[in-house]
């Protein structure tokens, strides 16, 4: 879900900013804890994507404000998120 919510997000921001993605593909990695029960520790967002006319500095502003703001990564927001966002040629 996770993943799915902030390919959509970056999606919506790169076509806002008039740069739409030819592709964009998301995977979501969860690290549990099992100390005192099964506990989300961290959430890893690794993104590629293909957009055409854009510099890696706004790819990476825009996929930084897509991580924050996506509903899920609200939600989630008490649990560490980091994000590798590359830009493919």
């Amino acid at each position: 879900a996770h993943a799915g919510c902030f390919t959509m997000a970056l999606s919506a921001k790169l076509t806002e900013a008039g740069h739409p993605p030819q592709s964009i593909d998301t995977q979501a990695d969860v690290e549990l804890g099992m100390e005192g029960g099964p506990t989300i520790c961290e959430i890893r967002l690794v993104t590629k994507a293909r957009v055409e006319g854009i510099d890696a500095k706004t790819f990476r502003a825009l996929a930084d404000d897509a991580k924050q703001n996506c509903p899920v990564s609200k939600a989630l927001s008490a649990v560490p998120i980091s994000l590798d966002a590359e830009l493919l040629a």
